[in-house]
């Protein structure tokens, strides 16, 4: 197999994603929808020996110790954030095109909300969201209204890095998980040594990342993360979880005075083609504060709802606004919506 030529077709009929795995057929996301090509199934055996030939010893070594890995790779002059897995015995390759250059907040239609979010001096501010409806992304136009604005120290902590940045006003240091640190909370401990005046941690994976992110958050850093879950209350739930529940009062007193913001992304069809982003937003006022702290995250909902003129808005409310503006149809307005008693999507 030509592996160079799998990542050819995905940029030709640009797609998001490719997907290669041993003992099925090669498909592509375009436009959100999974399509197979129409080729026959890949050997067992040819994905890893054409992987290999692209890889150096170290991240061979590291794959094979972890049997997973993120990379990045450069095909045909795109850039593609990489996962190289095991499944089943077999090898899995899922790729997605990154494109370097950070776009701009109307290119994703980023909310006036959000963008007074950047002036934020310190605290924890949040972007969720399933994989792929452009969490990084998000960070990434914020560190580059920051790097605008005004002059600070900002570092980045990535797995892999995905949008290069260069200085502005601000002096920007990336760095990769991997290859410059060993882990996000090892990063952002030793981070807090370094000056900064904003953290970006790509992604809060452990109770260790938490604590240091929220220790980050307290001694008057800004600091951008995401998570993988759907919703405010589900993301204040989870990271309550990350602890033993002898902790719950206490992390909840905590995230309740450090939180600024939770940012719930999922990416939706747009009529005409292409995608387009809907958001929940849940900005920390007293009363948001006051649900954390007596971990009544079923009331958040509701919060949300009622204080739109405070910047705030429900992802259903998000939708019927995509609607009514005509970018998406009725029946993906109807499909995506949220039962809001269980936080899941309707599908």
């Amino acid at each position: 197999m030509d592996l160079s030529k799998y990542f050819k077709i995905a940029i030709d009929r640009k797609a998001s994603d490719l997907h290669l795995i041993e003992g099925s057929a090669p498909s592509l996301r375009i436009s959100g929808e999974l399509i197979h090509l129409d080729e026959e199934r890949i050997l067992k055996g040819e994905l890893k020996k054409e992987v290999y030939k692209f890889l150096d010893k170290e991240t061979i070594d590291r794959f094979d110790r972890k049997k997973d890995v993120d990379i990045s790779m450069i095909f045909h002059g795109t850039n593609f954030r990489v996962n190289i897995h095991h499944q089943g015995g077999r090898l899995g390759l899922a790729a997605r095109s990154v494109i370097k250059i950070v776009p701009s907040p109307e290119d994703i239609n980023l909310d006036d909300t959000i963008k007074e979010l950047t002036h934020l001096r310190d605290g924890l501010v949040l972007v969720t969201g399933p994989a792929g409806v452009g969490k990084s992304t998000t960070l990434a136009v914020m560190i580059d209204i920051i790097n605008k604005e005004r002059a600070s120290h900002i570092i980045t902590v990535e797995d892999p890095i995905e949008y290069n940045f260069i200085d502005k006003q601000c002096i920007i240091e990336q760095r990769q998980l991997g290859r410059d640190t060993t882990s996000f909370s090892s990063a952002l401990k030793f981070a807090l040594r370094q000056d900064p005046n904003v953290i970006m941690v790509g992604e809060i994976r452990d109770v260790d990342t938490v604590t240091a992110a929220l220790n980050a958050a307290k001694t008057g850093h800004l600091v951008l993360s995401t998570l993988h879950t759907s919703s405010a209350a589900e993301t204040i739930e989870r990271l309550i979880d990350f602890y033993p529940a002898e902790f719950n009062k206490h992390i909840s007193h905590q995230i309740a005075s450090l939180l600024r913001a939770v940012i719930s992304q999922q990416l939706l069809p747009k009529i005409g083609g292409g995608m387009i982003c809907a958001r929940e937003i849940m900005i920390n006022t007293n009363a948001v504060s006051n649900i954390i702290r007596g971990q009544r995250y079923e009331q958040l909902n509701m919060i949300i709802q009622t204080n739109r003129a405070k910047g705030m808005i429900t992802m259903n409310d998000y939708i019927s606004d995509l609607y009514e503006k005509g970018l998406i149809s009725a029946s993906v307005a109807k499909n995506r919506k949220r039962n809001t008693e269980t936080h899941s999507v309707y599908f």
